[in-house]
């Protein structure tokens, strides 16, 4: 079984920049779909964003299109969230999954693996 590990968070005061980073290993992203998925404190969790494997199309969550960029290196099974413009309700743990192909692409929260996750707090 692969393993997914994410890196890039942190404090950022509003209006800033993260770019978090997942480590897939043993994962072939020319077969998987990763995305990431965030969790504020006492919320339900939120999917953010995921990529397809084969046709490489994208999905965001209204709350961040316009503002957050995922992209994928395949060559180094590694996934990146590029965030943009950041809002204090951006704050939360966000974790990277991964999924057969496609992405679930009415929630973007369907994944069969899953990262330890990587805190995002916006704070002034």
């Amino acid at each position: 079984q692969g393993q997914l590990v994410e890196s890039g968070g942190g404090l950022v005061r509003p209006g800033g920049s993260l770019r978090l980073s997942c480590a897939a290993s043993g994962f072939n992203l020319d077969y998987y779909a990763i995305g990431w998925v965030r969790q504020a404190p006492g919320k339900e969790r939120e999917g953010v964003s995921c990529v397809s494997a084969s046709d490489g199309n994208t999905y965001y969550a209204d709350s961040v299109k316009g503002r957050f960029t995922i992209s994928r290196d395949n060559a180094n099974d590694t996934v990146y969230l590029q965030m943009n413009g950041l809002k204090p309700e951006d704050t939360a743990v966000y974790y990277c999954a991964t999924r057969l192909l496609w992405c679930q692409v009415t929630t973007l929260d369907k994944y069969d693996y899953w990262g330890q996750g990587a805190q995002v707090t916006v704070s002034s």
